[in-house]
C-alpha cells in the first residue's frame, strides 16, 4: 500500500476480446490491476523464450559494448547522410508515399509510443543507489523532467490528437506486443533487472528509421518534434545510448555471476526485435485496403441513414452499405458513375464535395485521418509534388493547465504531513506510465527530482 494512492482506479473493467492477449495484458499492466505483476511475469518468460531464438548482435564481452554502440551510431549517421544526398538529387521519399501513409504509421505505433520509457518505471525505488543513476535519469528525461512540453507521452498524445488519428480500436493485437513488453519490464524489474538493462540498451540506440521518419514527417506537414527529440537525446556521446552502456557496466556483478548476468542482458536486448517494428508498420500500408476497411466500418453506422431516392447502379446507398464486403465495389461504382475522378484533385469529385466543408451533406461523418485517406486515394499520386505547410509548434501551457487541476491540490495536501523521504516514496506511483503524463503526474515528477537531489 502506498502512502498516496494514484488517481486512476485499478478496478477499471477490461472489455478487450479474449483473442487479443497482448492488448488485454497491455491494458491490465497500464491500469495496474491486482494480478498485473503475475500476468506480466508469465508474459515476459514466454517472450524471452522467443527472443532466445533470435540472432544476438551484441559483442561477447560487456566491456566491448561502448565501442560497439559508437560504431553503430557512426554507421547510422553515414547511412542517413547517404539518404539526404539521394533526396537532394531528386529521390522520392523512402518511407511515406503520402500524408495518409504517415498518419497510418503514427496510429499503428501509438501503443508503443504512449508508454515511452515504461520499461524503466520500476527502477525509481533504487534512487539511493548511484549505480541506477543512468537508468533513473533516462526515465525522468522520458517524462520530460515533469514539463509537459518535454514529456514524451504528452507530446505523442498531442500529435495524435492534432492529426485525428488517436483511435486505437482497429489496431491488431500484434501492435500491442512491444508496449506490453515495456510495461511488463517496468512492473517486474526487480526479477528481470538484467533484461531491463538489455532492453534499455537496445531501445536507446539511435536507429536509421527514426531519422528518416522525422525528415519525411516534416515534409508532409506533420510536426516531427517527438521524433527529433529522440534523435538528440539518444546520442551515443552523452545521451541515452551512452547512459545505457554505462548503466550496464555499473550494474554488472563483479566476479561470480557476471557471465550469466550478461547472457540475460543479451536476451533483454533481443526483446526489442519482437512484434511489429516501425519499418514493418510502414511497409504494411496499403492505401486502397485502408480506404475500403474504413468504409466497411462506417457502413455499420450509415446503412440506414440515407434516403432511397439516390441510387448507384440500381441499388440504393442503404443497400450498398447494408451488405458487408461491398465497399470496394461501391467505390468502383462511384467511379463509373463519375462521382469519383481518380487521379485528379479531390475537389473535382462530387463525392469529396459531400464530405468536405462545413456545408457538406456529410459534414462531420469522417475524421481528419479518414478524409486524408480518401483524399490521397482519390488523388492517386497526382499530388505527389504537393508542398505541405509545416505544422506550427504548439507550446504547452504547463502552469495554466496545472493551476486548474484539482488532483494537484489533493496531492499537495497529502504530501504536507510527510517527511521528505516519505514524500519521495509516496510520489513514485504518480510517475508510473498510467499517471506521469497527467498534470498531477508532471507535478509529482518535478517534486520527485527536487527531493531526490535534496536527500542524496
Amino acid at each position: 500500500m502506498t502512502l498516496i494512492e494514484s488517481p486512476v482506479g485499478a478496478d477499471v473493467p477490461l472489455s478487450i476480446a479474449a483473442d487479443s492477449p497482448n492488448r488485454q495484458l497491455y491494458e491490465k499492466l497500464l491500469k495496474d490491476v491486482p494480478d498485473a505483476n503475475v500476468a506480466g511475469r508469465r508474459f515476459l518468460r514466454r517472450q524471452l523464450a522467443r527472443a532466445a531464438d533470435l540472432p544476438n548482435e551484441l559483442p561477447t564481452d560487456a566491456e566491448q559494448v561502448l565501442q560497439w554502440s559508437q560504431t553503430r551510431c557512426a554507421a547510422v549517421a553515414r547511412e542517413y547522410a547517404e539518404y539526404l544526398a539521394s533526396r537532394q538529387q531528386g529521390a522520392p521519399r523512402r518511407y511515406f508515399h503520402d500524408k495518409s501513409h504517415a498518419l497510418y504509421f503514427l496510429q499503428h505505433v501509438a501503443p508503443t509510443k504512449e508508454v515511452d520509457g515504461a520499461w524503466l518505471a520500476g527502477v525509481l525505488k533504487h534512487w539511493r543507489d548511484v549505480r541506477f543513476d543512468g537508468l533513473i535519469d533516462t526515465y525522468l528525461e522520458e517524462l520530460g523532467d515533469g514539463v509537459a512540453r518535454q514529456n514524451h507521452v504528452v507530446i505523442y498524445r498531442k500529435l495524435l490528437s492534432e492529426n485525428a488519428c488517436d483511435d486505437p480500436r482497429d489496431l491488431s493485437d500484434e501492435h500491442f506486443l512491444q508496449g506490453a513488453v515495456q510495461l511488463a519490464l517496468g512492473h517486474c524489474s526487480d526479477e528481470f533487472l538484467p533484461e531491463v538493462i538489455g532492453y534499455n540498451l537496445g531501445y536507446e540506440q539511435l536507429p536509421l528509421h527514426l531519422l528518416i521518419s522525422a525528415y519525411e514527417l516534416g515534409e508532409l506537414g506533420i510536426d516531427p518534434h517527438y521524433f527529433r527529440l529522440h534523435v538528440t537525446i539518444d546520442n551515443a556521446s552523452t545521451g541515452h545510448a551512452r547512459k545505457a552502456v554505462q548503466s550496464l557496466l555499473d550494474l554488472m556483478p563483479v566476479g561470480e555471476g557476471r557471465d550469466e548476468f550478461y547472457r540475460r542482458v543479451t536476451l533483454g536486448y533481443r526483446l526489442n526485435d519482437l512484434g511489429i517494428g516501425s519499418t514493418e508498420v510502414i511497409q504494411d500500408f496499403d492505401l486502397h485496403r485502408e480506404v475500403v476497411s474504413m468504409l466497411e466500418r462506417k457502413a455499420l453506422f450509415g446503412q440506414h441513414m440515407h434516403s432511397d431516392y439516390c441510387r448507384v447502379e440500381n441499388r440504393t446507398i442503404n443497400q450498398w452499405l447494408s451488405t458487408p464486403g461491398q465497399m470496394s465495389g461501391f467505390l468502383a461504382a462511384l467511379e463509373r458513375k463519375g462521382w469519383i475522378k481518380r487521379g485528379a484533385a479531390p475537389e473535382e469529385s462530387r463525392f469529396w464535395k459531400l464530405i468536405e466543408g462545413s456545408d457538406a451533406a456529410m459534414f462531420g461523418v469522417f475524421s481528419g485521418y479518414e478524409k486524408q485517406l480518401l483524399s490521397d486515394w482519390i488523388a492517386d499520386g497526382s499530388q505527389d509534388s504537393q508542398r505541405y505547410p509545416r505544422a506550427p509548434r504548439k507550446q504547452a501551457q504547463d502552469e495554466q493547465d496545472e493551476a486548474a487541476d484539482p488532483e494537484i491540490d489533493i496531492l499537495k495536501l497529502r504530501l504536507a504531513d510527510l517527511t521528505p523521504a516519505d514524500q519521495l516514496l509516496a510520489l513514485i506511483p504518480w510517475l508510473s506510465p498510467r499517471c506521469h503524463w497527467r498534470p498531477a503526474g508532471l507535478y509529482a515528477t518535478r517534486r520527485f527530482i527536487q527531493l531526490r537531489a535534496q536527500l542524496r
